[in-house]
């Protein structure tokens, strides 16, 4: 079965609704620059929201943070993953996985076969494939899904989490396109940037569960 991320919740109440719809994954994005940022003081009650409306695992979106804040949220919240949505070579990611002890997920913008070419070079543990853009994702556009089936063909045993545009109307196409291990949406089921509307959460969650 597919799973699925609801990516940039920022609200207690969303945080709930999620968890309560048995979603998989939560991600939190602790990128001050981004429209759903949710700062560090304001997540302890988002998350604890979430933790008592179900058993969803939260993940923590981070762009080109230092590996010690990275850590530091990541062990006040007691995160289950951590995602590097920035220019962070493998490295760095090595060293957060290392540091947190926590799965680390590698996001990576994907426009063209290039991109596709060396996803093996990450290590990660997840690799979630999105659209390029300047807000780094969260734009609500897709990119070729073809590129994705081959590079799960080209990749077998790594984890492909597709995002990029994803909602109610297309996802279960998506999903009988790429096969992906997880799908992830953020604009999809908004009614405004980190303000997550309840009738598109709910379809979007029945339209990957009856893919």
């Amino acid at each position: 079965m597919t799973k699925i991320k609801i990516c940039g919740v920022t609200l207690a109440e969303d945080a709930a609704r999620v968890a309560g719809a048995g979603v998989e994954y939560l991600g939190l994005n602790f990128w001050p620059k981004s429209k759903r940022y949710l700062a560090p003081a304001r997540a302890p009650r988002v998350a604890e929201a979430a933790r008592a409306a179900g058993e969803v695992k939260l993940v923590g979106v981070f762009v080109n943070a230092a590996p010690e804040e990275i850590a530091t949220i990541a062990q006040a919240l007691a995160l289950d993953a951590v995602q590097l949505h920035g220019d962070e070579p493998p490295e760095v990611l090595r060293e957060i996985s290392t540091t947190t002890r926590l799965p680390v997920w590698r996001a990576v913008a994907v426009s063209a076969e290039s991109d596709i070419s060396a996803l093996d070079r990450w290590g990660a543990d997840m690799l979630l494939l999105d659209t390029p853009s300047a807000g780094r994702g969260g734009a609500g556009a897709v990119f070729d899904w073809a590129l994705a089936r081959r590079a799960r063909a080209a990749f077998p045993a790594h984890r492909i989490v597709l995002a990029g545009g994803l909602g109610p109307a297309n996802v279960a196409a998506a999903i009988a396109q790429v096969a992906p291990f997880a799908v992830d949406v953020a604009t999809g089921v908004e009614s405004a940037p980190g303000v997550k509307d309840p009738a598109k959460l709910a379809a979007f969650v029945a339209a990957v569960r009856g893919a």
